[in-house]
């Protein structure tokens, strides 16, 4: 398949590109900056300059390919504001995608969050949240996945909190790079939330595996460790930058301190099984040993 990416660059998506790559695909991949465009020529993707605001070069982009990957975002979670501005951007753009694909029984996969279930591990069928800091991405997923009734193989592949790689990546990393600005490696509350995480190679995996089979309206979990207590993440932070390891208040973590302070395991038994995905690389944990002091 030719394959339009957006946010093909990212930690997530170089991923990506290099697992299509190597599995027999063709990438056409967004690039909004020389610097993306570069990247993406490198790593053998042929690349397309615009922006996530760029609805024309969108429609162009998902016209020239047998299927498209949405993982751009712009990770702005400096304000409520900037919250929303992205992921009305992002929505602005899966609806542009949608519609150029409509028809055509191409496939779509989008990018959203594991849902949170009150006292057990969320699954596939859970719905997620349309409504809170995060409610306008998980509408505009639910947008997509409706296109399977417009001739759209729509899915979306759910990441957890930690997206990780060599250390870094995620929830996680925004803790880390917290840490390293305030001196105190922190957790809100009692620490003894869970927060599911999955390596990036290994999720690069399921995205492939979602474009190439999934049904059209489904929903997968891209996570290999259910739940790590947040204080065991920031145990492991605060030993690798020799920082003290201390709770702190929600409001350390602006719009996300919500989200930050909830138990919120989640399970990809279905995924497993449905799909054949299984992962191979580093626990977060364990991958956290590669934080460099």
């Amino acid at each position: 398949m030719r394959v339009f990416v957006t946010g093909g660059t990212g930690l997530i998506g170089s991923a990506v590109v290099a697992e299509l790559l190597g599995n027999g695909h063709t990438v056409l991949a967004l690039a909004r900056s020389d610097a993306s465009a570069l990247a993406a020529a490198a790593a053998g993707a042929e690349p397309l300059r615009g922006a996530l605001g760029d609805l024309d070069i969108l429609r162009a982009g998902a016209a020239q390919a047998d299927g498209v990957i949405h993982l751009a975002f712009a990770n702005d979670f400096s304000s409520p504001e900037a919250l929303a501005n992205a992921i009305a951007e992002e929505s602005a753009a899966l609806a542009t995608l949608g519609e150029e694909l409509a028809g055509s029984d191409r496939p779509l996969v989008t990018v959203s969050g594991t849902p949170y279930a009150p006292g057990r591990a969320s699954t596939e069928s859970d719905p997620v949240p349309t409504d809170g800091p995060v409610g306008g991405r998980g509408r505009a997923v639910a947008a997509i996945l409706d296109l399977a009734s417009r001739g759209v193989r729509s899915t979306a592949v759910r990441l957890p909190r930690t997206v990780h790689n060599e250390g870094t990546g995620g929830f996680a990393g925004l803790l880390t790079n917290i840490a390293r600005q305030t001196g105190v490696s922190g957790y809100p509350g009692d620490g003894t939330q869970r927060w599911p995480a999955v390596h990036a190679l290994d999720a690069a995996v399921l995205f492939r595996l979602a474009l190439e089979r999934a049904p059209a309206g489904s929903s997968w979990h891209a996570v290999a460790d259910e739940g790590d207590r947040v204080r065991d993440i920031a145990a492991v932070i605060g030993r690798r930058l020799d920082l003290p390891v201390e709770s702190v208040a929600p409001e350390t973590y602006g719009p996300l301190g919500p989200i930050f302070a909830t138990d919120q395991p989640a399970s990809s038994t279905h995924t497993r099984q449905a799909l054949g995905w299984e992962p191979k690389h580093p626990s977060l944990l364990e991958d956290l040993e590669h934080i460099q002091p």
